[in-house]
């Protein structure tokens, strides 16, 4: 489908109302707002203490240095102004905040609980959120299992208890809802959705394709040095006939690596089109070594960007070989494995990975992966890149954006660090009985809001496992959204939508340039532990993610990917 006659409430949305929309606090609680913390953790905090509160700063030295190598970020200060108010001082403006922090990679950690659990990882197993539903049990290799939270401070989750399975078979995960093991699904199979229409006893919910599916390649790596055998690999691929075979309805070949639904996502020229010819001339004349045999790494995990992995693979590979005489091996690897790999730029040959929106704006997008910020994924990052995304991402002005954002993926057609290739549809299906049931066009399904019939369990079974339930260091789906059920932020996108709205703060506002947001926090709020939540917690939870130095920044990998990506450079960045 030409994205010209694609319609999307998204494509309405404006730089405006990302910026506006949610700055006013609603007093009441947020539906979609969801986190918890395991009943075993140590009730080591009373929820209210008498002690006077002393706000902390970040950094304690004074304020970042804003402009000065090799410090690429936005942030300048955190202060914790009192118990309930916080400011984020920032080096330039940014125009996506309030849907930055509403992402559950920011969720709020207990200060106190990061200090004591994230030395030894233990804050990856057990974590202690604010939400209606806190962690029970986990059986590695089985099972994630939640219990409502009794003292929540907003509206109670509709089902008592919440279990997590998973499958990375689309038929599996069908025949399980058939049967009735399960009550709702991740990504039902392309082959098995006109059935799933049929059955009156359950209920597809269509999910809009705002995810990429790309190529990568290490632009340090040869033979990918050469921007002309990037560009070869582009056009050698016949994108159309891969969506055509593969992708469920809903898909659409991808024109640009932002799906043209969200506001300045396609801006400028198309990526490079499908001729096999000229493509071939280019290997030619780079001198392509062609008796050699690439990689192309890719996990089996499937995502709504890649509805089944072996088999695009497969089909990708046979088109490399066919169209250009590249003979190429699949490599399989492990999830976690690979996303680490690719994170560090250390895969060998081509990959296949991919993206689903966070937030609609282009800045969640291409500076997570272009961006200053973006570290190693291909490489490097591209100046001219970095310098359109720069203004794109500091411009209320809609006509400054859509400008740089020309420029941006004119840049990304020339150097071509990654071949655009998908924008995959995909969906949920749960029981027909199950009330609230939702697909968002973010991939953060709301479970507090759905009631399993008369059940007093709701079982959801998705793609892959969780890898960890502390999100400040992940960046796969499937964990995102384990955490989105045991953890909050600041605000949060409303149930199946993509608008933010207060949740653990009624309100952050800006002064009139957006370079500094204060954020009033809501009452009433503990953690799982029942420690009491203020300013600091705020403070100590974007500093771990920030400061390479701080103590707790630990993680799971250590790679926080998300942090640099979206808002432009750890404070203290590793050396190149």
């Amino acid at each position: 489908m030409s994205r010209t006659t694609r319609w999307s409430p998204l494509a309405v949305i404006g730089t405006i109302a990302i910026v506006v929309s949610a700055c006013g606090g609603a007093a009441t609680p947020s539906p979609s707002a969801s986190g918890t913390t395991p009943s075993t953790a140590p009730a080591s905090q009373a929820a209210v203490s008498s002690a006077p509160f002393t706000g902390q700063a970040y950094p304690t030295t004074g304020d970042a240095p804003c402009g000065t190598a090799p410090y690429t970020g936005e942030f300048k200060k955190l202060t914790a102004i009192d118990a309930k108010t916080v400011e984020f001082q920032l080096c330039q403006p940014d125009v996506a905040f309030l849907s930055k922090v509403a992402f559950s990679a920011f969720g709020i950690q207990d200060s106190d609980y990061l200090d004591k659990h994230a030395a030894d990882k233990s804050y990856l197993q057990t974590p202690n959120g604010t939400g209606p539903y806190k962690l029970k049990t986990w059986e590695k290799g089985q099972r994630i299992v939640f219990e409502a939270n009794p003292g929540y401070w907003g509206t109670k989750a509709l089902t008592p208890n919440l279990e997590f399975r998973w499958s990375d078979q689309a038929a599996q995960r069908w025949l399980e809802l058939k049967a009735g093991t399960v009550d709702g699904i991740d990504n039902p199979g392309t082959d098995d959705i006109a059935a799933i229409k049929a059955e009156s006893s359950v209920k597809f919910y269509p999910r809009e394709g705002l995810n990429t599916l790309y190529i990568g390649m290490n632009v340090l790596d040869k033979p990918w040095t050469d921007e002309n055998v990037r560009k070869a690999i582009a056009m050698g691929i016949d994108r159309e006939q891969l969506v055509k075979n593969f992708y469920p309805e809903g898909s659409e070949v991808a024109t640009h690596f932002t799906p043209c639904a969200i506001p300045f996502g396609c801006e400028g020229d198309d990526t490079w089109g499908f001729d096999a010819a000229a493509a071939k001339k280019l290997l030619t004349d780079a001198n392509f070594d062609f008796s050699k045999t690439y990689k192309i790494s890719f996990r089996k995990e499937v995502r709504g960007y890649l509805p089944d992995p072996p088999q695009i693979a497969t089909e990708i590979k046979s088109q490399l070989e066919t169209n250009l005489g590249i003979k190429t091996t699949l490599d399989l690897q492990e999830s976690g494995a690979f996303l680490d790999a690719a994170a560090a730029g250390t895969l060998d040959g081509l990959y296949l990975l991919g993206w689903g929106a966070d937030y609609p704006d282009p800045t969640n997008f291409l500076d997570y992966h272009f961006g200053s910020g973006s570290g190693k994924k291909f490489g490097k990052p591209f100046d001219d890149i970095i310098a359109a995304l720069n203004k794109g991402g500091q411009s209320a002005d809609d006509a400054v954006r859509k400008a740089a954002y020309a420029d941006a993926n004119n840049a990304l057609k020339q150097h071509v660090p990654a071949v655009i290739v998908a924008h995959g549809g995909s969906g949920t299906v749960f029981k027909a009985d199950v009330t609230g049931a939702h697909s968002s066009p973010l991939s953060n399904e709301i479970f507090s809001v759905m009631k399993a019939g008369d059940r007093d369990t709701l079982v959801w079974m998705q793609n892959g496992e969780p890898l960890s339930l502390y999100c400040g260091d992940e960046s796969d789906g499937e964990t995102l959204r384990a955490c989105e059920a045991v953890n909050e932020s600041l605000y949060a996108y409303k149930v199946g939508g993509t608008d933010v709205e207060p949740a653990l703060a009624t309100e952050c506002k800006p002064n009139a340039d957006l370079t500094t947001w204060t954020c009033t926090l809501r009452d009433g709020v503990t953690f799982g532990d029942g420690a009491t939540f203020d300013a600091n917690d705020v403070v100590a939870s974007f500093a771990a993610q920030w400061d390479t130095k701080n103590k707790n920044h630990v993680g799971r990998s250590g790679a926080f990917e998300y942090f640099p990506g979206l808002f432009g450079g750890f404070l203290n960045p590793p050396a190149s």
